[in-house]
């Protein structure tokens, strides 16, 4: 972890008409909370379940696998991953998974899971992008990391920045019709909202765009440990250990507050916890990828499930979720100083 010029990281507020979009869109259909959403769950997690996604290593004392239709699926991919704790507001035990889809044919943009580990039960909602007239479309990227701060979820955009959610304006389209319309279209169709069959949609409100080009938004996440709090994201590099990372104090102004060389290559997470770094890091669809700690003394290097995502504080734990088909897990190891 090496400081390196933060400028490149620099981000320049781009509303547009993102909120006037998502507002009259709330204007017309009934917000629920996140509370609501997770009461109306429609899928169960599996405690213990998918114990493929640990490979060589020793599984964790605590892990949830998606549901069995989640596991198989090859057309959506879970990327990143925050937490209620993280926003500091949200008064539920709450982990949220972005999914970007890897379509045959077409696309339907990004979703994003709200799972109880108390119950289990989870929904997916599906993530818009609102015009001032009423209708919405979906958003085809990437999302490969998110982070929760108050009632807003930073989603990374590869080569943009940070898309920007608030959390409460999760719409309820059956505040306002019958059914969920057309599991195949999106928008407003024939005098009906359609979501490709999602009940829950949330629209984009905010945006922050790099002003140069040339960094890139592979993860984000949250420290609840610096003053004031930051929020964290960084590169994922294939073939090189060039990727950086960089941090912004919240409330987010855009200026970074600092920015490092992660010095590894395939990195898929960072967050920073009481002046230690943990990195996640990939090898392969069958190989374990490893999880990095960097105190300032030196690298441990620690074992980590195949295909490891983005990461998150939660108590005394640090968790992640994985990606592949029939690996599909949200797991907890322990941070440093928190014991076996």
């Amino acid at each position: 972890m090496v400081p390196t010029d933060k400028a490149p990281f620099t981000l320049r507020r781009a509303t547009g008409t993102l909120a006037e979009g998502a507002a009259k869109l709330a204007g017309e259909i009934e917000p629920a909370t996140v509370q609501t959403v997770l009461a109306d769950a429609n899928r169960k997690a599996v405690r213990k379940g998918a114990a493929a996604a640990f490979g060589a290593m020793r599984p964790p004392s605590m892990w949830y696998a998606f549901d069995r239709g989640d596991q198989d699926t090859t057309d959506w991919y879970p990327q990143g991953l925050t937490c209620g704790e993280d926003s500091g507001t949200i008064d539920a035990s709450v982990f949220f998974v972005t999914w970007y889809f890897r379509p045959q044919a077409g696309e339907r943009g990004i979703r994003i899971s709200f799972l109880s580990p108390q119950t289990l039960k989870y929904r997916h909602a599906l993530l818009v992008e609102a015009k001032p007239d009423g209708s919405y479309l979906p958003i085809n990227i990437h999302a490969g990391g998110v982070a929760c701060y108050g009632d807003r979820l930073y989603v990374a955009d590869t080569t943009r920045g940070l898309r920007v959610f608030d959390l409460t304006k999760v719409l309820d389209l059956r505040s306002v019709q019958s059914d969920l319309g057309d599991p195949e279209r999106i928008g407003r169709h024939q005098g009906k909202l359609h979501a490709f069959g999602y009940r829950y949609v949330l629209p984009q409100t905010d945006s922050w765009r790099l002003a140069t080009t040339g960094a890139r938004f592979s993860f984000v996440g949250v420290d609840r440990t610096t003053t004031p709090h930051t929020l964290i994201s960084g590169e994922y590099v294939e073939d090189a250990t060039t990727g950086r990372v960089a941090r912004w104090n919240l409330e987010l102004d855009g200026v970074p507050r600092d920015a490092y060389v992660l010095g590894h290559r395939k990195i898929q997470g960072a967050v920073s916890r009481g002046g230690t770094w943990y990195l996640s890091q990939a090898a392969s669809s069958t190989v374990n990828g490893k999880l990095l700690v960097d105190s300032g003394s030196g690298v441990e290097t620690r074992p980590f499930p195949v295909g490891p995502e983005d990461l998150t504080a939660r108590g005394s734990k640090l968790w992640s979720v994985t990606e592949f088909a029939n690996r599909r897990v949200i797991f907890g190891v322990n941070l440093v100083g928190a014991g076996a």
